[in-house]
């Protein structure tokens, strides 16, 4: 199976590279012009490219692939910026047709969590989206761009909506990134929230490998909750990180407030998840 992988650089992107890698798959890389690339990925064909200007005969370029698992997206961490729909959208739309209209098959995309918007409890693909945020926004209306054009084009299509990941090579903004250079630090508290919201955490090699698997199935998964589907306060989260590491630090609760664009509490219903999962594994 040929396999595109675009974002191949970021958090997530190269946990993906490393789990088709032990599925003895080497996936052609997109990536930015700019871009840095890891040692790691010299044994995989690269292709440079900005979605902006997406040369004509872009599927021709990246080998035909049976599969594109599209991760790329820009203008993040900012989810409140007008960027996600004034220029991110169009650009992700073009550059995902015209792979489309020159024959791709399969395509899974990453959706977010903050599609749904301030709905509170456990959420399945069946709750509807509300997003309230430009990010959320954006993403939603690109999956309902996606699924009008399956409509003239057919093609196979997951939106794989991710709840919160932490693990290797996660951005230095990030809850997990931020407690250990507090740690390195040698400070004796770590500022945070009162941390009684609940939320959806899931190890990012744990969402590598469940991509991977959704991205193999070759069907028409449609919307899928990449989730643990068990809710965690931050707080225990939080706990369990510094008696895990053995780490000395205590916590300054209440510190900062609540994300005002997130419901106390939220977590995904993996239902549909485990189903396609099995299937893959028959």
């Amino acid at each position: 199976m040929k396999i595109a992988v675009t974002g191949a650089t970021g958090f997530i992107g190269r946990h993906i590279v490393a789990e088709l890698e032990r599925h003895s798959i080497s996936p052609t890389l997109i990536c930015l012009p700019s871009q840095d690339l890891p040692a790691a990925f010299a044994s995989h064909t690269v292709v440079h490219t900005d979605l902006t200007a997406v040369p004509v005969r872009i599927f021709d370029l990246i080998s035909q692939p049976d599969v594109l698992i599209h991760l790329a997206w820009g203008g993040l961490p900012n989810y409140k910026s007008l960027h996600h729909f004034e220029e991110e959208l169009p650009a992700q739309y073009r550059f995902l047709k015209s792979l489309i209209e020159s024959g791709l098959k399969n395509l899974l995309v990453t959706g977010t969590c903050f599609e749904y918007g301030m709905q509170s409890g456990p959420l399945s693909e069946y709750s509807g989206t509300r997003p309230d945020i430009a990010y959320g926004f954006a993403k939603d209306t690109l999956r309902r761009q996606l699924e009008f054009l399956q409509l003239v084009r057919p093609f196979n299509q997951t939106w794989a909506r991710l709840f919160y990941l932490y693990g290797e090579g996660q951005a230095e903004n990030s809850l997990l990134a931020q407690l250990k250079k507090a740690v390195e630090r040698g400070d004796r508290v770590f500022n945070m929230s009162g941390g009684e919201q609940l939320r959806d955490y899931m190890p990012v090699a744990d969402v590598a490998k469940h991509l991977v698997s959704l991205a193999m199935t070759n069907s028409d998964n449609g919307v899928v909750n990449v989730c643990s589907g068990k809710p965690i306060s931050v707080r225990k989260l939080v706990e369990r990180w510094i008696k895990e590491n053995n780490w000395s630090i205590d916590l300054h609760l209440g510190y900062y407030p609540y994300p005002e664009h997130e419901p106390m509490a939220f977590w995904g219903d993996r239902t549909k998840l485990d189903r396609c999962l099995q299937r893959h594994e028959q």
